[in-house]
């Protein structure tokens, strides 16, 4: 194939995004259907992507017309099971926002379906790994220069957060990034995780458990301390430091003018994640277009999916245990090697 017609199933908020995203700024790729269960969503995907955009609301029709050779699911993480698993039947490369699904089990499912296809279709949008500075952090840590990576403390803050966030959503929608990008920017894996809880912020709203404190071993012996503080009252606040045997290094922060003004000097700090990691999202979809053209798939995989949702489990019952708690994957398959 020489171009990517995708058809996206799920036409919410990040949907939308995705496909104005591909209409405008990708190259070899566009939507040629949108998908969504309630109609007007799915015209109104229609109109963004404009043009003779066809419309469906199911799935399962949407992901197998003849002129589509690509998905693209946006469906909240619930319902990702079901297009992901029916692109996968039809042989069609298929990019799924995170997480993969919203359960370890359903996750393996996908696994297990790709494996019996033979062919790598999946790739999973944790779109840190698109990041420059992360990227940038990588570069530096694989130069070999710093040496061995040791501790990385790291912080993942918010100014607040809507009234249905729950205390485990500081892990399955927070922390889930920190999951991903971190074995991937050190060549590890995790080991064993634990949940500490400090005393909770008066900004939290009731029931909520604010700030949290996750540590997190992996198999080479290196920590990490990850402060999750989504009421912080200031912000959108990602930092990422990286002790090695020979130095250190922090991830940089988003370029702002520093102001001398009224006696103080400051600073801006990123507002949402939307800002933060916008231009990722364009890095991140191009290469999966590039990536299927090729007949490979980039980024995380479906095993990289599964593994960050049996990390969060490990994460989300330690916040009741308080204890450490193993992470067993039972081993990467030689599938996902290659």
């Amino acid at each position: 194939m020489d171009a990517l017609k995708i058809a996206l199933i799920g036409c919410g908020m990040i949907g939308r995004e995705h496909i104005e995203r591909i209409q405008n700024r990708i190259k070899n790729a566009s939507i040629v259907a949108v998908c969504d269960v309630f109609e007007a969503g799915a015209q109104k995907g229609a109109e963004i992507a404009g043009g003779d955009v066809k419309v469906y609301t199911d799935f399962v029709a949407a992901i197998n017309d003849p002129e589509v050779n690509a998905v693209v699911v946006t469906t909240p993480g619930a319902f990702h099971k079901g297009p992901v698993l029916e692109a996968i039947k039809a042989g069609k490369p298929v990019f799924t926002e995170k997480p993969l699904t919203n359960t370890a089990a359903e996750c393996k499912e996908i696994v297990d379906a790709e494996i019996a296809g033979g062919k790598h279709l999946v790739q999973v949008g944790f779109m840190r790994r698109y990041d420059r500075g992360y990227n940038q952090v990588k570069e530096m840590l694989d130069s070999g220069k710093f040496g061995a990576p040791l501790v990385l403390k790291c912080t993942h803050r918010a100014d607040g957060v809507a009234p249905d966030y729950t205390t485990a959503m500081a892990v399955t929608d927070t922390a889930i990034h920190e999951i991903d990008v971190l074995p991937w920017l050190i060549n590890d894996e995790w080991d064993e995780v634990m949940c500490i809880m400090p005393k909770t912020s008066s900004k939290a709203h009731e029931g909520l458990k604010d700030p949290q404190v996750m540590m997190l071993k992996t198999k080479g012996g290196v920590v990490v301390m990850l402060e999750v503080n989504v009421n912080c009252g200031f912000g959108y606040d990602i930092n990422c430091e990286v002790v090695c045997e020979n130095g250190v290094v922090n991830l940089p922060c988003p370029s702002f003018p520093t102001v001398r003004y009224a006696n103080n000097v400051s600073t801006k700090i990123e507002d949402n994640w939307i800002l933060r990691f916008i231009d990722s999202y364009d890095v991140e979809i191009q290469d999966w277009v590039d990536h299927a053209l090729a007949g490979t798939t980039g980024g995380s995989s479906a095993w990289d999916g599964y593994v960050a949702s049996i990390t969060a489990d490990a994460l989300v019952k330690s916040q009741t245990t308080g204890v450490f708690e193993k992470v067993v994957t039972g081993g990467t398959p030689d599938f996902y090697k290659k």
